[in-house]
C-alpha cells in the first residue's frame, strides 16, 4: 500500500517515537499486567479463604453447645486464621455463649472483647459489646459495664443500649439517671417490638 508523504512522514514519526520510547511502553504493559494479575490473584485467595472460613463456621453451627473443647477448637482457628472474614467475628460470639454457659465467664468476656474489636460485621461488635455488658452487670463491675455500654456501636441498637443502660443505674441506685435511659430507649426502639414493652415496665416500676 503506498502512502503520500503526509502519512509516510507521520509513520516515520510514529517509527521514531517507538524507537525512543518502545521499550517503557512495554515495561509499562508489563507493569499494568502484572497488577492486573496480582489483583485477581489476590480476590481469588480472598475468596478461597472465605470459602475454606465458612466452612468452619457451618461446621462449628453444627457441634454441641456442651462441647467446649471442640467449640473453642474451631471457634480459636477461625479467630487467628481468618480474622479478616465475618465468620471469625460471629465464631467468638459462639465461643463466648457457650463459655459463659460453663459459668467460664473470664473466657467469655475476652472473646467478646475480641469480638467487639476485630469482627468485621458492626452488627456483631455491637452484639458482642451488649453481651459483655451484660456480663459485667451480673458481676456487678457497674462502671466497666457503663464504659462498654459508652462505647460506639450500630445506630441500630441504640434502643437496647439504652435499656441495659438503664438497668445498670437502677443496680447502682441511680433512680433519676435510669429513668432518663429508659426513656431514651423508648425512642429507639422499634414501637412495635416485643422488647420494647419490657422497657415500659421497666420504667413504670420506677414511679414514671
Amino acid at each position: 500500500m503506498a502512502y503520500d508523504l503526509e502519512e509516510q512522514d507521520q509513520i516515520d514519526a510514529l517509527k521514531t517515537w517507538w524507537k525512543t520510547n518502545g521499550n517503557m511502553v512495554t515495561w509499562v504493559a508489563i507493569v499494568a499486567l502484572a497488577s492486573f494479575s496480582s489483583v485477581q490473584g489476590w480476590k481469588y485467595y480472598q475468596h478461597q479463604r472465605s470459602s475454606q472460613a465458612s466452612a468452619q463456621y457451618q461446621a462449628l453451627t453444627q457441634v454441641d453447645s456442651k462441647d467446649i473443647k471442640a467449640i473453642q477448637g474451631i471457634s480459636a482457628q477461625l479467630m487467628e486464621k481468618y480474622t479478616s472474614t465475618p465468620y471469625a467475628g460471629r465464631a467468638a460470639l459462639i465461643a463466648a455463649k457457650a463459655n459463659f454457659a460453663a459459668k467460664d465467664s473470664k473466657s467469655a468476656k475476652s472473646q467478646l472483647e475480641w469480638a467487639a474489636k476485630n469482627a468485621k460485621e458492626e452488627a456483631v461488635q455491637s452484639v458482642a459489646l451488649l453481651q459483655l455488658a451484660a456480663i459485667q452487670l451480673e458481676e456487678k463491675t457497674y462502671d466497666e459495664a457503663l464504659k462498654t455500654l459508652a462505647t460506639k456501636h450500630g445506630s441500630g441498637f441504640d434502643g437496647l443500649f439504652a435499656d441495659l443502660k438503664g438497668d445498670v443505674l437502677v443496680a447502682q441506685g441511680k433512680t433519676a439517671e435510669a429513668k432518663l435511659a429508659y426513656q431514651e430507649a423508648l425512642t429507639k426502639l422499634d414501637t412495635q417490638g416485643r422488647y420494647r414493652h419490657f422497657t415500659e415496665h421497666k420504667l413504670e416500676a420506677l414511679g414514671s
